[in-house]
């Protein structure tokens, strides 16, 4: 019976504006995600400003359900180490960071990763955008480094297995990032464009080899990166909105789930405009959306959409697309 009238929630509206809004997850800041959850919305994200007690966030995040018109996702970065968004509960890190969990041992990453997914369920979190199964091949590297397992692919894979199993069997589903490998960049995609200038047979070797076993493994999320891939594009465009990395995703690794893009305000992606920028990113695959806040400009975003949409038959069939697979989606992994 749950599982029927959530099908009911999540299937209830074929209006085009609420499909668009289905493929957003906002932050709070900015205060628009008030509004938002009159529509389908996609979900929520939540970083440490939202989070100062246990009790605070447990009261925030039922308010939100209840306000909520259909299902959420209900989402975080709880990667542990340098990112960890419930460190105001601590007054500091509780978590290692993936490299120093899985130096530890198999057994202590699956421990460590079960206790993470008690603490979100606790809170009313079922999905977390985790882990990061980039191979960091380049000590340089500005935004990786401790966040991947391993600089050996080998390694990322098996962790990869034991974090994502982990996750489910506890009711939160994971999200592996940053496809098609962020461990090689020299910068950061928060603050620019990284470059990675590998040949395809190299990034099939190393960096997306976690992603295929991942997917061989049924993964359900992935998340794509705001970094330029010159294997798959010579002209410089983010992989998160390339067609050609994103069908390299769907045809060459035969995944079938969400493609989520990184937050959508990272300067990596910003030169291509709001608006612009989402619907390209559609139209290259994606599926869902992160925008860290909710100001009146990102609603705006999703309203615009919605309407280019009518006239724009590749990107209204775009949005039909992702609208079904992120139905399902919530239909199979979510209770409510």
């Amino acid at each position: 019976m749950k599982n029927y009238l959530l099908k009911q929630q999540v299937y209830k509206t074929m209006n085009l504006i609420d499909k668009v809004y289905s493929m957003f997850i906002l932050g709070t800041e900015g205060g628009g995600y008030e509004k938002a959850l009159s529509y389908p919305l996609g979900g929520l994200i939540f970083f440490t400003h939202d989070i100062q007690s246990k009790d605070q966030f447990k009261t925030f995040i039922k308010d939100i359900k209840n306000k909520s018109s259909a299902p959420l996702f209900l989402s975080i970065d709880q990667e542990g180490g340098r990112v960890e968004r419930t460190e105001n509960i601590y007054n500091g890190k509780k978590y290692l960071s993936a490299r120093f969990a899985y130096a530890k041992g198999e057994d202590f990453l699956q421990k460590q990763t079960e206790e993470i997914a008690k603490e979100l369920k606790d809170f009313g979190i079922n999905l977390n955008f985790a882990p990061c199964i980039d191979v960091n091949t380049n000590p340089k590297n500005p935004i990786i480094g401790e966040r991947a397992f391993s600089d050996n692919s080998i390694d990322v894979i098996k962790a990869e297995k034991i974090v994502s199993k982990t996750y489910l069997e506890n009711g939160i589903l994971p999200c592996v990032k940053h496809f098609p490998g962020h461990g090689d960049a020299d910068t950061d995609s928060h603050l620019s464009l990284p470059v990675i200038d590998l040949p395809i047979d190299t990034m099939e070797k190393i960096h997306i080899a976690p992603f295929k076993s991942a997917i061989n493994n049924g993964i359900k999320m992935i998340m794509a990166a705001h970094l330029h891939c010159k294997c798959f594009d010579e002209t410089p465009i983010p992989s998160s909105l390339s067609k050609n990395a994103l069908s390299y995703l769907r045809n060459n690794l035969d995944y079938n789930g969400i493609i989520i893009s990184d937050d959508m305000i990272m300067k990596g992606v910003a030169a291509y405009g709001a608006i612009d920028a989402c619907i390209m990113g559609i139209k290259a695959g994606i599926n869902m959306f992160i925008y860290r806040n909710s100001t009146p400009e990102t609603i705006t975003i999703i309203e615009s959409l919605a309407q280019k949409a009518k006239t724009d038959i590749e990107l209204k069939n775009g949005i039909e697309n992702s609208y079904e697979k992120i139905c399902n989606l919530k239909i199979q992994i979510l209770t409510y």
